[in-house]
């Protein structure tokens, strides 16, 4: 992969993480979509693929700890593995090996993959761990009335994965068009 490429596909994960610190609506994040973006543009480095989005998470959790106070919470754990994991259903996206081409309906459908296995990971996970701090009894019931309080933060978590998987991959083909450099070399 040459350089400025990697610099490219870096900086906009980084600048997509960034894009946190700006008021935006609650669970509307670039997160997943970071990460299926590195799973699919960085597949060949597949251990940097993963670092770079959970790097990116840090600082923009770092940043937003010092500006607002909040940013790292005790399941912060879990959400970092998730990222990872979603990471690794990028690689799935990745298309230059074979000189196929990616599709929207594709990416649409990576990124609903991604938000709903967000949202059952980082909710059923806390809940079984400590049943979310006491939030809901640690029972069948208790476990549903966790993921229907849920419910209007997938709403918007949805949307944010959609538009900045939108807006990262588009971007990048964009790019790609403008600026041959940035066009992967492909392998027979």
């Amino acid at each position: 992969m040459k350089m400025s490429r990697l610099y490219v596909i870096a900086g906009m994960i980084g600048a997509a993480a960034l894009s946190r610190a700006l008021p935006h609506p609650p669970n509307f994040a670039p997160m997943n979509a970071m990460a299926l973006f590195a799973g699919a543009y960085l597949a060949d480095r597949k251990t940097f693929a993963i670092i770079v989005p959970l790097l990116a998470m840090l600082l923009s959790d770092t940043l937003l700890h010092i500006l607002t106070g909040w940013g790292f919470h005790a399941d912060m754990w879990i959400v970092y593995g998730t990222i990872a994991i979603i990471t690794v259903l990028g690689f799935r996206l990745q298309n230059e090996q074979n000189g196929e081409q990616r599709s929207t309906a594709k990416l649409i459908g990576f990124s609903v993959l991604a938000s709903v296995l967000f949202f059952i990971v980082t909710n059923a996970l806390p809940f079984a761990v400590h049943g979310m701090y006491g939030m809901y009894p640690r029972t069948w019931d208790g476990l549903i009335a966790c993921f229907v309080a849920a419910i209007p933060f997938f709403q918007n978590a949805l949307l944010g994965d959609l538009v900045f998987t939108a807006v990262l991959f588009g971007g990048f083909a964009l790019a790609q068009r403008t600026v041959p450099s940035l066009r992967a070399e492909l392998t027979a």
